[in-house]
């Protein structure tokens, strides 16, 4: 959950969930997955970012660009660049989406 904390700056707690799901998660993907050598914390999420642009899913992709930002893994000016970067792999229509995301969140940020 420490991990799961750094990740994300939040974190979910496996007894507070009915199921095993969580807590396979927290074990698996933040007690090991991102807790290897080899990558650095940026780019592990800079991988997961692209991944997440891909699949569409922009939901998660508030979640990144926010722990990016709020880490200071990325400034605004990079999570930008890393939209346009991306627009050119993911295309254009998926694209869209992955902007509002980062738009939404630098905006969020401002207001507070």
């Amino acid at each position: 959950m420490e991990k799961m904390q750094a990740v994300y700056n939040f974190h979910v707690d496996p007894d507070a969930v009915e199921g095993d799901f969580v807590a396979y998660t927290v074990d698996h993907l933040f007690g090991d997955v991102w807790c290897r050598h080899g990558l650095e914390m940026l780019q592990r999420r800079l991988l997961t970012v692209g991944v997440l642009a891909a699949l569409g899913r922009t939901d998660l992709l508030d979640v990144q660009f926010q722990a990016a930002l709020d880490n200071d893994e990325l400034t605004e000016e990079q999570v930008r660049e890393v939209v346009i970067h991306l627009t050119h792999y993911v295309g254009w229509p998926l694209a869209t989406g992955v902007n509002e995301a980062a738009e939404r969140v630098i905006a969020r940020r401002r207001s507070t």
